[in-house]
């Protein structure tokens, strides 16, 4: 990794790239030689955030945010005291690592830096910017969430959506996606914002989270006809218009072909049935032993004895208008057999109101968003005394008239939280450009997509690499 990081005095733009859970620098080796065989040392800084090794990671996104903050501002810093002078930034992050640089970013927005600079790239690799919280209702939703949820530490409690941030009272990712909070007006600096999608096979992190998108057409993909983007078949899709409906069959498929799949099915299944309950007591008893570690390295860092300025970085408001791998394979495999649901749309939900009354909280959250281009003034107030739970039966039934009115054959909302229907709305209202990618050759899409290691089947990513580092990354 050394052969491509750094840069010299020279080089006027610092590119940051931030690994995710349970990753290490080594992750973004691929990415990193992408990046520097287009830009040269005298060209581009490319800085490797370091930090968050490892098992580091499971010790959340605000204390990962913290350190890739100091790390940035120590790097400026350097360059500085050898006599250079970065006027552009760009940020890149993997899985986790894109809500690690989305906390930074804020970090950074608050404390002045980004005053200093100019935003130029912000992108993401199949990151979770809605959580990994799999669409379900029920006594699923308890299990596979809520349950998932208690065994990656902090991190996972984030992830999942279940954690209140210090004193907000929400989720960090709702706070994340506040159209008043620092961390999205400070996404807002950025020239571009752009988004690389895993359509199948993505376990750690599925296509409605890491598109920012409410429903997945890719759920079936026998129902519809994928278009690819010209000079790159078969990897990347059309992100203009990525699906069609699929021709109709006309033939049905033979009864023998049928049988002949679900008997070569039958070894995977007897071999799941031995291994996910050892998996999952392996994975359960390697939790416990990492909440323990991540208590204390928690411990060290709010004391201010891991390094990290604990006391600057919390002393920054939150909100704007004051101011002015993911996880690991055993649950991933248990994740990834679940089948998404969707909302309910036969409208006898008890959440659904007035037309008007829906109305016009959407129309206000809109109009909240202009907070981060400069149009505070008008910008309305978030109302803390609010009740919550009227909060989300609103979002739900304002999602829920909208699926109503999608007579056309669109796909239909998936079941996801309230929070999530808003961090997209607010996110969505930056701007992104959206990259589908399907990786055919190797399962484990997730590492493939930005080619983690040098394995067979994973060679695909490189072509996403290319069409990022080509067309995507403002220099």
């Amino acid at each position: 990794m050394e052969e491509y990081s750094g840069g010299s005095v020279e080089a006027e733009h610092l590119c940051v790239l931030v690994h995710g859970l349970w990753g290490n620098p080594n992750h973004m080796l691929n990415i990193a030689k992408a990046v520097r065989a287009q830009y040269p040392r005298d060209q581009l800084y490319l800085l490797v955030a370091k930090r968050n090794s490892g098992s580091f990671t499971y010790d959340g996104i605000e204390l990962g945010g913290e350190r890739v903050c100091l790390e940035i501002e120590e790097e400026l810093d350097l360059i500085r005291s050898r006599g250079g002078n970065i006027t552009k930034l760009s940020i890149v992050g993997y899985s986790l690592g894109g809500l690690v640089a989305r906390y930074a970013i804020g970090l950074l927005y608050a404390r002045g830096v980004l005053d200093k600079l100019e935003c130029m790239s912000f992108t993401a690799f199949a990151s979770p910017f809605l959580g990994v919280r799999t669409p379900l209702r029920g006594l699923a939703n308890r299990l596979f969430n809520v349950l998932g949820a208690r065994t990656l530490c902090m991190s996972g409690r984030q992830l999942f959506g279940i954690d209140q941030f210090r004193d907000t009272g929400k989720p960090l990712l709702a706070v994340l996606a506040d159209p008043n909070s620092i961390f999205m007006c400070g996404l807002a600096r950025f020239k571009r914002r752009t988004l690389y999608s895993n359509i199948v096979n993505d376990r750690s992190a599925t296509y409605y989270t890491t598109s920012i998108v409410k429903s997945d057409p890719y759920a079936d993909l026998s129902k519809v006809q994928v278009r690819f983007l010209s000079g790159y078949e078969d990897v990347i899709l059309d992100p203009v218009n990525p699906v069609a409906p699929a021709p109709p069959q006309t033939k049905s498929e033979p009864l023998t072909a049928w049988a002949g799949r679900w008997v070569r099915r039958v070894p995977i299944v007897l071999a799941l049935s031995l291994f996910i309950p050892l998996g999952m007591v392996a994975f359960l008893v390697n939790s416990a032993v990492q909440t323990v570690r991540s208590a204390r390295r928690v411990k060290l860092h709010e004391s201010g004895l891991a390094g990290v300025p604990v006391d600057e970085f919390r002393r920054l408001d939150l909100w704007i208008r004051d101011i002015r791998e993911a996880v690991e394979h055993t649950y991933e495999n248990l994740n990834s057999a679940q089948d998404q649901e969707y909302l309910l749309v036969d409208g006898s939900s008890s959440g659904d109101e007035p037309d008007t009354e829906v109305e016009a909280r959407s129309e206000n959250t809109l109009v909240g968003q202009s907070a981060c281009t400069g149009d505070g003034e008008e910008a309305v107030a978030k109302d803390d005394e609010s009740d919550a739970s009227a909060a989300d039966r609103e979002i739900l039934a304002l999602e829920r008239k909208e699926s109503r009115t999608h007579h056309d054959g669109s796909f239909p909302t998936l079941a996801l939280a309230p929070y999530q229907f808003a961090a997209i709305q607010a996110l969505d209202s930056l701007g992104w450009r959206k990259y589908p990618v399907w990786i055919h050759k190797h399962r484990h899409s997730h590492a493939a997509i930005i080619v983690r290691t040098d394995k067979k089947g994973f060679e695909e990513g490189n072509l996403v690499l290319k069409h990022w580092v080509t067309e995507e990354f403002l220099a």
